[in-house]
């Protein structure tokens, strides 16, 4: 008795003391290649790893990264100009792999709206896992810039908890999430969805 009460303690002791370790890594030019191993802090209980992609003003960028996360959930979300995948594990060094590319993933048949900075009547194709609509108002630097498009129900249930987005809602059906025109700076438009993808992608 005394020997499965000392098992059970020293499992206990060692499974507490061991940290997860994640590669890390911030691709601002489509790769990440310099990736180091990082010890997470207390509350990180996964590892990510994520791709951006976004088509601003005739510019198109690529983000990768790699870290150490929270409450991750695999999944995507599509704005329409910027898109994010992103895949989390729980494992030691499990995100030693690329995401993939969210523009190279098949189109799925659902459309939702996305706003580009003059309307929010453009309609998106909705690739992947990506099987909800999503909308809500992000505030930046002290203006507010309208969100929609497509978003995966795992990631749509960690998003609506995110702080600076008010009345963020995920629906179901196409087209689901309204098309109320709005006007906007483009290139407004443009930075507030990469801060607001790099949010949800750390959060």
């Amino acid at each position: 008795m005394d020997l499965q009460i000392s098992v059970f303690l020293l499992f206990i002791l060692f499974h507490a003391g061991h940290s997860l370790s994640c590669y890390e890594c911030t691709g601002l030019t489509g790769s990440c290649a310099d990736q180091k191993v990082k010890t997470c802090p207390s509350g990180s209980s996964k590892c990510m790893s994520s791709t951006t992609v976004s088509q601003v003003g005739g510019i198109s960028t690529k983000v990768k990264l790699k870290y150490c996360a929270g409450g991750c959930q695999s999944g995507s979300i599509n704005f329409g100009i910027a898109k994010v995948l992103s895949v989390c594990c729980d494992s030691d060094l499990c995100n030693i792999q690329d995401a993939p590319d969210p523009s190279s993933i098949a189109t799925n048949g659902k459309k939702c709206y996305y706003c580009d900075g003059q309307s929010c009547s453009n309609i998106a194709s909705c690739s992947g896992s990506e099987d909800r609509c999503i909308k809500g108002t992000w505030s930046f630097g002290g203006q507010s810039v309208v969100v929609k498009g497509c978003v995966s129900k795992s990631v749509c249930n960690t998003t609506t908890s995110a702080s600076d987005v008010q009345g963020i809602s995920c629906c179901e059906g196409n087209l689901c999430n309204s098309a109320e025109s709005v006007t906007q700076s483009f290139l407004f438009l443009g930075c507030s969805l990469l801060s607001f993808l790099l949010i949800f992608i750390l959060s």
